[in-house]
């Protein structure tokens, strides 16, 4: 069973930071850790994870015996924080690869992984938007919520979806996260080149074709390119 024992912090630097901490020490499998607010919220390429207090569901799991599901477990993770986030709000999520959860084209959710798979552990990182607030000019077309105030509701609908997702066969993950793929026939660019996305291979890379032929990007950053290339 995930989200037990579970440690609440009114306010911590990251609850990433707080969890490995604890699975470093042992903790077992399930282990959650969750804030009312934190000062150094990280997400993906180490940027910043910012939100008001009490505003996000923001948690981290410490996970273990991955061995099978570890490589899609931040796509796992993004459909199950989509399947949530349905269950509460009249809404259609989908998925930035590899896992950033977005609404109406502004992201609602992020999600990091991080972990020492040789000591048979993994810390899974989530934070979501939940209470309506007034985002930054500068992530006010970028952000969004889900506009409803029950943070531990929707909690709870996150910890139910992730442990079905995290039984899935690998094929039903992938399956899933197909269908909510937002980049799926989008124009992506990235240090090294651009080109049309074309879905995820079965490892969980995202595929592009480009003038060259079709690539396969396993990690590193992608953007949506501009609409006006000239």
């Amino acid at each position: 069973m995930i989200g037990r024992p579970r440690v609440h912090l009114r306010a911590t630097d990251s609850t990433n930071e707080r969890a490995k901490a604890l699975a470093g020490a042992g903790a077992v499998h399930g282990t959650l850790v969750t804030a009312r607010e934190q000062s150094a919220g990280r997400g993906r390429q180490g940027r910043s994870w910012t939100a008001e207090p009490g505003s996000a569901v923001l948690m981290s799991l410490v996970l273990r015996d991955l061995s099978e599901h570890y490589a899609l477990l931040p796509l796992g993770a993004a459909v199950a924080v989509c399947e949530a986030a349905e269950a509460c709000v009249q809404v259609r999520c989908r998925i930035k690869w590899p896992n950033d959860v977005w609404i109406e084209g502004r992201k609602v959710a992020g999600i990091l992984v991080e972990g020492r798979v040789q000591e048979g552990w993994a810390v899974l990182g989530i934070g979501l938007n939940v209470r309506k607030v007034d985002f930054p000019p500068e992530l006010s077309g970028m952000a969004t919520t889900l506009g409803i105030e029950d943070t531990e509701g929707v909690l709870t609908e996150i910890l139910g979806a992730l442990s079905r997702r995290l039984a899935d066969p690998q094929a039903e993950v992938l399956a899933a996260w197909r269908v909510r793929d937002a980049l799926a026939g989008q124009h992506v660019r990235w240090d090294g080149g651009e080109g049309t996305a074309a879905g995820i291979d079965d490892a969980g890379s995202l595929l592009v074709d480009t003038r060259d032929g079709r690539v396969a990007l396993a990690a590193g950053e992608v953007h949506l390119a501009p609409l006006n290339r000239g």
